[in-house]
């Protein structure tokens, strides 16, 4: 395999598309340090697991030698990207947004090599841009292409509003591209049009169109919809270890592969070769504590994963459960749901509350997310109180 060959394979591991393979593979060839541009709206504090997709496919491209630029939205934010939106998205206040950005560089570091890292703005541009930079800009896209993006196609044609600022987004995301002067840009399956924009622009502007490539949207806890924090199925990266831990834990062993291609530092032959042992009979309890592990060391130490471990043994393994608690199968729903099926409450509003008043412990730890999925494969333990158990399997 010639070196440009093992690139590209790093580059498309895990991928959904890259446009185009042959220009990135010249761009290769020439040896230079490629300007790897990814854009994040700081549109909430904390960061999740999904988004990390797209951090460690920076953290590849460093790997290779390459120049990474981890662009924080601070002027598209406050415009608001309808992706997979069915209704304008409010935009964010300065204040909101300088706020999120600042915790977006405290994270983002967990899995980027500050030395190797360039934290960009795009304010620092458009902010200057004025309203005679901005209409020169509109001009070179049509409304036609516009509604060619399938979220403004579909509101178009149920007569739903879109409003005009909502053109100006994928203008401004396809101009920074410019003004970084991008080889190659990555993004989720979901920004494609975004994407494309951007090459487009570059044409215009007399650069070389940058690649593009895209990478899935992970699924959520749910094992269903992407990871989403509206949705209660998201593992934040700046929560505790042991609630890093025990959600990893939880997820069904179908999903466990889908993490570890796109969230696991671990070689594609590696998590081959743990496929392999799954096949052969390991038990996937096992396989997902490896998961679990790399991953709180890598947002906390390698102590605290090792402590997770130590907790979640405790509570499975040595009896820090009773041993004849009632075992049963019911269907995966938010956990209020679950608590109900099970019989550990009369109602959904009697969970409601003893979540509230911290009565709830799902794994032995206290449960507060009242809006919680619980996923299908999973076994896990629930409690009500001091002297109601559970062991459920989730259908």
């Amino acid at each position: 395999m010639t070196d440009v060959e093992s690139q590209l394979a790093l580059i498309k591991r895990g991928a959904d598309e890259l446009l185009v393979e042959a220009e990135l593979s010249e761009k290769l060839k020439s040896g230079r340090s490629l300007r790897i541009k990814a854009g994040f709206d700081p549109t909430a504090p904390d960061l999740h697991l999904g988004h990390t997709v797209l951090i460690n496919k920076l953290r590849h491209f460093q790997e290779l030698g390459h120049h990474v630029m981890f662009l924080i939205g601070d002027f598209t934010g406050m415009i608001g990207d309808p992706t997979g939106k069915n209704a304008t998205r409010p935009p964010l206040s300065r204040e909101q947004i300088v706020q999120n950005a600042q915790t977006y560089q405290d994270q983002v570091f967990k899995i980027l090599d500050p030395a190797k890292t360039e934290i960009c703005f795009n304010s620092t541009w458009f902010d200057s841009f004025g309203a005679a930079g901005m209409i020169k800009l509109a001009a070179q896209h049509t409304v036609a292409r516009m509604l060619e993006r399938d979220d403004f196609a579909k509101r178009y044609a149920r007569n739903q509003p879109i409003a005009i600022h909502e053109f100006l987004y994928p203008l401004c995301q396809g101009y920074d591209s410019v003004a970084m002067r991008a080889d190659v840009e990555l993004g989720g399956t979901d920004q494609k049009f975004n994407l494309l924009v951007g090459r487009e622009l570059q044409k215009h502007y007399g650069q070389a169109p940058q690649c593009i490539l895209t990478m899935p949207l992970l699924e959520g806890l749910d094992g269903a919809n992407k990871m989403s924090k509206s949705l209660g199925n998201y593992i934040g990266i700046a929560e505790p270890a042991q609630e890093i831990f025990g959600k990893l834990m939880s997820v069904s062993d179908d999903l466990m592969w889908r993490y570890f291609e796109l969230l696991s530092f671990r070689s594609s032959q590696e998590i081959a070769g743990l496929k392999r042992d799954a096949d052969s009979g390991a038990n996937p309890r096992d396989i997902k504590i490896m998961l679990a592990q790399e991953l709180v060391a890598r947002f906390h130490s390698k102590h605290d994963a090792d402590r997770a471990l130590e907790d979640f043994l405790a509570r499975f393994q040595r009896g820090a459960f009773p041993e004849n608690m009632p075992e049963m199968m019911v269907v995966a729903a938010p956990i209020a749901q679950v608590l109900k099926q099970s019989g550990l409450v009369a109602s959904t509003s009697e969970a409601l509350r003893l979540i509230d008043g911290g009565g709830v412990r799902l794994d032995g730890d206290k449960v507060s997310d009242k809006a919680l999925m619980l996923v299908a494969g999973a076994t896990i333990v629930l409690q009500v109180g001091k002297r109601k158990f559970a062991r459920i399997t989730l259908s």
